[in-house]
């Protein structure tokens, strides 16, 4: 294996780095080891070597386990073709762009009432107050997770998020709550399977591709996919695609002014924040790339931040602008497993950026210090931003 004596090592499974600033490592990297030994897995730092990799499912396998120190659990994102293909034709029904389309009002409406709660305090928390109620109560309203258990629900999620960076300190807690999701979801799934609404759980239950249908374990896992991917991705997009306009005064005005603006500014926080920060395939044979031959049953994991900072790929990668185009970025990953949620992700983030925007023209940061990260290794992002704005009255 490759040794870089005098630079630091790299631990890829550490929610320390990843919680700090990995960006000095990664650039070096991309520039001296693209394809990099830490001990245990290979890491993948170019935008090419990604999408090649990305494309050829066939080499690169998911169905041993998309975290580099974990195996496989039986839900599409730890599968291959021709199971993948099937179960996600299956989900799909669930986002079909007349659906998310469709949910548009609804969200508006979710949006208004979170900024209601905080508009007359002149205050608030940006983090906790503005981003991660909408992921959570969408969610909660696709599963068919009653309000007053959201907050169940945000504990679950977080469990079992953190189980996936394969610390065993959370085993315990995370097998709680796994078994506190089951029986939550066993009983949602039966309501809809007898009385089906007009939610996601409902359209999931009854969904059918060529005679096949979800059973119950498989809408359980399912369900539990659409929950540990959505909510806390989504919240740490808009918190730190936030803090990168508010931070750069120039940008919050010019998306005041024009909201339109959105449209790029969204896919530049994508590419800037980089919700999911890795996924794993391993090598169904012995292969080379980057300059290295990655042997047979070897992991490598995909560094999507990294890819999204490629120079070769990207016009002044470290530069944040809302105007950028083209915007080729790989925030929901590249290929067969290219994000389902992808187009309700984007809606919930422009809509929500133009009520705050056209509610809250005058929100600025309380502080200007870039916010701590939470360490993780998976998904990460801003623990907590202080922001303030001229008191408004509520809309609802």
């Amino acid at each position: 294996m490759p040794d870089h004596p005098t630079r630091a090592p790299i631990d890829f499974v550490s929610g320390a780095w990843w919680g700090s600033n990995p960006h000095d490592d990664l650039t070096w990297m991309r520039a001296n080891a693209p394809v990099y030994w830490d001990g245990s897995v290979w890491g993948i730092s170019r935008y090419a070597d990604i999408k090649t990799i990305s494309k050829d499912p066939a080499t690169w396998s998911n169905a041993q386990g998309i975290r580099p120190d974990a195996g496989p659990m039986p839900m599409m994102i730890d599968m291959d073709d021709p199971e993948h293909l099937q179960r996600r034709k299956l989900v799909n029904k669930g986002f079909t762009p007349k659906r998310v389309r469709a949910r548009e009002d609804e969200i508006r409406a979710v949006c208004d009432g979170i900024i209601d709660r905080v508009i007359e305090k002149g205050e608030c928390d940006f983090v906790w107050d503005i981003a991660a109620p909408l992921p959570l109560i969408m969610i909660g309203n696709d599963l068919g997770v009653e309000p007053e258990d959201r907050d169940q629900l945000l504990e679950w999620s977080d469990a079992l998020l953190c189980a996936l960076t394969g610390d065993p300190q959370h085993l315990e807690r995370a097998t709680e709550a796994f078994g506190g999701w089951t029986e939550y979801a066993g009983r949602v799934i039966a309501d809809r399977t007898a009385n089906p609404r007009d939610d996601l759980m409902s359209v999931l239950c009854h969904a059918e591709v060529d005679g096949d249908r979800l059973d119950l374990g498989e809408l359980t896992f399912e369900s539990l996919l659409i929950l540990i991917g959505g909510d806390e991705t989504t919240r740490h997009v808009i918190s730190g695609g936030g803090w990168q306009v508010l931070n750069d005064r120039d940008q919050w005005n010019r998306l005041v002014a024009d909201p339109s603006l959105l449209t790029t500014g969204i896919e530049e926080m994508l590419r800037w924040v980089t919700p999911i920060k890795n996924m794993a395939r391993v090598a169904t044979r012995d292969v080379e790339i980057g300059g290295q031959v990655v042997e047979e049953g070897q992991k490598v994991l995909l560094l999507y931040p990294s890819a999204n900072r490629d120079e070769t790929v990207f016009e002044e990668p470290f530069r944040f602008d809302i105007g950028r185009t083209p915007n080729e970025h790989v925030a929901f990953g590249f290929g067969t497993h290219f994000c389902l949620g992808n187009s309700l992700a984007r809606l919930e983030l422009r809509v929500m950026f133009e009520q705050l925007l056209a509610r809250m023209p005058d929100m600025e940061l309380a502080d200007r210090a870039e916010p701590a990260y939470r360490a993780a290794n998976f998904v990460s992002g801003y623990e907590s931003m202080p922001v303030r704005f001229t008191p408004g009255a509520p809309v609802g």
